[in-house]
Formats: C-alpha cells, structure tokens, sequence
C-alpha cells in the first residue's frame, strides 16, 4: 500500500542542524536559552522513542510560551505548510512542528516494513518525550499542546498521561471515539445526500454500509463525500497555504511525505478494520484532567460533528475549560480556525503558560 522502494538517505541539505536527545539522557539537557530575548530557530532529528523524528522549532524570543502543533492524518504532518499557516505566529510563541513516527521525514528517515505497526501508546510516548525534551531544551515548565482531527486524540491520550508536561490543549476538530463518530458522520450524510438527490453519494454510501467497517477503502470513500458536503457552507482556506517550503518541495521529501500518508492511513484504519481508530474511546479514560481544555468546534464540521464533541466536553472535569462554536469552520483547518486559535492562545491560554 506504501512505497518501500525509497531510498534511505535524506540529502545533507535536509539537516540544519540535529538536536540533541533530553528525555532518557543521563542528566538532563541544558537550555539553550541563555537570555529572554534570544531567538530560536532550528530544525533536525530528535531521538524519540528510539528513532529519529523531525522537528522544527521557531520563535522570537526564548521568553515566549512553547506550542507544540499535532498533525493529523495521522500522516499528513503540518511542517511543509507551516510557515505559511503560521505566519506573525513566532512574534508571541514558539512554534514548534513535529513529523510523528510514520510521516514526513520521519518516515524517510526510519523507513518502515509494511507489517511494522503504528500504536496510540507509542505514538502518545513519543509525544511526552518530545515535549518532555522541549521544557529542558528551552527551559520551560511546560508546553500548550495543539491538536485537531487524529491528533485531538493523541494530544488527549498526552495530557491524561502526563498532565505534568502540560499548560494547556487547544483542541479542533475533536475525535471522541470509534462507537460514536463514524456512524454519526455515515447518517448524517446519508441524510444530506437524499435531501439533495444526490444519487452518485447515495450509491456509494450505501455500497460502504454503515460502519464498522472490513473493508480499509471505506473510511476514505466517506470522507470523500464528507469533504464535499463541508465544503458548501464552509470558509476555503487560502490557496498559498499548500506551497511547500523549500525544504520540503524535493521530489524526494514530497515522495517520503506521500508514502507516509499512505503508511499512517493504513495503520489508522486497518486492514480489517482493526487499525488504531478502532481502539480509540476517550470516554473510556475517565473525565477527569489536570490541564486546561479548550475545544474550537466547526459548526459545518461533519466527520466530527458538534453533537458528538460536545457531550463528552461537557462530561470533563478540567482546572479550566470552554468550548467554542465557530461558523464556517469544517473538519479541515481554514483561515477562521487559524485565527481563532491565536486569538484564545494570546488571551486565555498564552498566560497559562507563564
């Protein structure tokens, strides 16, 4: 299902510089931030959970709280668009971008057999790490954690673990568990495509089933329709955010990219069905947390629909916590989400931090 034929070498131009493993050191790394005012930029592997994992690390001043952004997919890592995405994002936060085990160039570095697996325990243990890694590498207390879509889940499985490590998650497009969200994002579209006679949705949808699904083609033909239905009352997001940076336009960084798409899905949905999103229940680790959550709900987001989302937020106990419903906003990010994180990071969460 995925390229196996790649080479193994990233060309040295790839690596700007390789950061330093903290987390299972013998004594813990020193910061690299010497004054407040120091600024921070840098890329390269970081030895988590044994192999190197690529990450990016920008901001202006050493003072400011550290983001660590989740990708979703789980493979489609945000570190190609993110300078665009992100753009004035570096003035108040460091930023920091993280190609998880199985994409990007994680995923050229450590190049995976096809039966070598992917799991939310692993997956949630290198998250602690690097973020573990981040409060030492630049001498802070903790990290606010951003997630949304695959990555809502595993910065929830993050924070429940670890909750130390933590100022706070700003969460989108929020997952909640296998049992609840596929069959609600299947009726509801079921419904939408009837209601516009749109009988090409209609045939697919009922050649598919209902989930649970066998069949590992299913979830990607739902989510095809899915996109369209979202799409017609939703904000596009603008057309240069999908240019890649240099680093990240090679034929050989985009191949790694596409094969870690393809590798990450397979390992989300199963073969059988019995992929990492078949083990997913967040109701099932309790409601109580120690960090701060706040959700941004898109009111056209269908794979992840508000009446889901919103039941199992209002069930939580959390220090502090809000959730927001945004018009115009669907599954994918778009201007409007962008915005509104930065604007709930600079007012509310920023200062949780410090």
């Amino acid at each position: 299902m995925y390229r196996q034929t790649l080479a193994r070498a990233i060309v040295g131009a790839v690596l700007s510089l390789t950061l330093a493993a903290g987390a299972h050191a013998a004594e813990p790394a020193k910061s690299i931030c010497a004054a407040p005012t120091q600024k921070v930029e840098e890329q390269g592997f970081v030895t988590i959970g044994g192999v190197e994992q690529w990450v990016t690390i920008k901001g202006d001043k050493c003072s400011n709280p550290i983001v660590l952004v989740l990708h979703g997919g789980p493979g489609n890592t945000m570190t190609p668009f993110a300078d665009k995405i992100y753009v004035g994002w570096e003035k108040d936060f460091t930023l920091v971008q993280w190609d998880q085990r199985g994409a990007g160039l994680t995923y050229g570095k450590n190049l995976p057999t096809e039966d070598t697996p992917l799991t939310l325990p692993q997956m949630r243990d290198d998250g602690i790490e690097l973020a573990r890694y981040l409060t030492q590498h630049l001498g802070k207390r903790k990290v606010i954690i951003i997630g949304g879509s695959w990555s809502s889940i595993l910065a929830v499985h993050m924070i429940k673990a670890e909750p130390s490590l933590f100022a706070a998650y700003l969460g989108s497009a929020q997952m909640v568990s296998y049992r609840d969200n596929p069959p609600a994002t299947y009726a509801t579209l079921l419904s939408k495509a009837g209601a516009a006679n749109d009988a090409d949705s209609l045939a697919k949808l009922e050649t598919i089933g209902a989930p649970p699904w066998t069949d590992p083609r299913a979830f990607g033909i739902m989510r095809r329709i899915d996109r369209k239905y979202e799409a017609i009352n939703a904000d596009a997001p603008p057309s240069d955010w999908w240019q890649r940076g240099a680093l990240y336009a090679t034929p050989q960084a985009e191949a790694y990219y596409e094969a870690g798409e393809d590798y990450s899905y397979i390992n989300f949905v199963g073969f059988k069905g019995n992929g990492i999103f078949s083990t997913v229940d967040l109701p099932a680790l309790g409601p109580d947390y120690k960090v701060p959550i706040f959700l941004l709900q898109g009111e056209e987001d269908i794979l992840t629909l508000p009446e889901i989302s919103r039941p199992w937020f209002d069930s939580l106990k959390a220090p502090q916590k809000q959730y927001i419903l945004l018009p115009r906003v669907n599954h994918d990010p778009n201007q409007r989400l962008i915005d509104a994180q930065y604007k709930l990071l600079k007012a509310k969460i920023g200062p949780l931090a410090n």
